[in-house]
């Protein structure tokens, strides 16, 4: 599902699931995990990044919509859980985004420290309304700390995606390089960041963090509660099998 590197103490995470790095739970579970491991490790920090030219086209929606609602109330969760573990990581996180980063994808590149786009076709932005579900807790918590505040409202509500003008002006990319640059440049970034006094990185980066996660601290059930009887109602599945036939011409 996924490849480890060793760079010069800088861990390379590549995505490696399928062409399109679909989120589905196990690779949920395992990419968690695997962040768990980074922690302890002696990695000094993370650039996540993916074969192809889809860096993650998020969720496995033939696969969400098979499930049914027990799958898709486990999905959430190790969505949640996996973002958690990325946002609050407490080591520097680069993403090197390849390609089309889309919805839990756009999502996961969002829970780095430094988000680095390679110019070109790429498109960025969360269509989870136009799947016909709300977002993930936590995923909310994350586009809100880490993108734009004026285009977060507009964005999340429309499920609109963007060129890489556009992903850098709300905020889904800091910098935008040539194909060829983009992994030079994202771990020279993750080394620049790993430079900083860890102590120090640590406590910033989770001061800097620390609301959102205590807005979920003080009102995740509530909040949990309400996406979960969207996510697990009767007609979920049958809105992502008709969006994925819309979208992709697949049944």
């Amino acid at each position: 599902m996924f490849e480890i590197a060793n760079h010069g103490g800088i861990a390379i995470v590549t995505l490696r699931r399928g062409t399109a790095n679909a989120l589905d739970v196990d690779f949920c579970k395992a990419l968690r995990t695997e962040f768990r491991r980074l922690a302890k490790a002696d990695a000094k920090a993370v650039v996540v990044t993916s074969e192809g030219k889809i860096f993650s086209a998020g969720v496995d929606l033939p696969r969400a919509a098979a499930g049914g609602r027990k799958y898709l109330h486990a999905l959430v969760v190790a969505l949640d859980e996996m973002y958690e573990e990325i946002f609050l990581f407490p080591k520097p996180v680069v993403a090197a985004i390849n390609g089309h980063a889309i919805a839990g994808g756009c999502v996961l590149a969002a829970c780095a420290d430094y988000r680095v786009l390679a110019q070109g076709g790429a498109r960025m932005g969360v269509t989870e309304l136009r799947v016909g579900v709300p977002f993930p807790p936590f995923a909310f918590e994350v586009l809100r700390a880490t993108t734009s505040p004026m285009h977060f409202p507009k964005f999340t509500a429309s499920g609109e995606t963007f060129d890489t003008e556009g992903a850098l002006l709300n905020g889904f990319a800091d910098e935008a390089v040539s194909a060829d640059r983009l992994m030079p440049r994202a771990i020279e970034k993750a080394e620049q960041l790993a430079a900083i006094r860890p102590e120090a990185f640590r406590v910033n980066k989770l001061h800097v963090r620390a609301l959102a996660a205590q807005i979920l601290k003080n009102d995740r059930g509530r909040i949990a509660k309400q996406i979960m009887q969207v996510w697990e109602a009767k007609d979920t599945a049958d809105n992502i099998r008709a969006y994925v036939a819309k979208t992709f011409g697949k049944n």
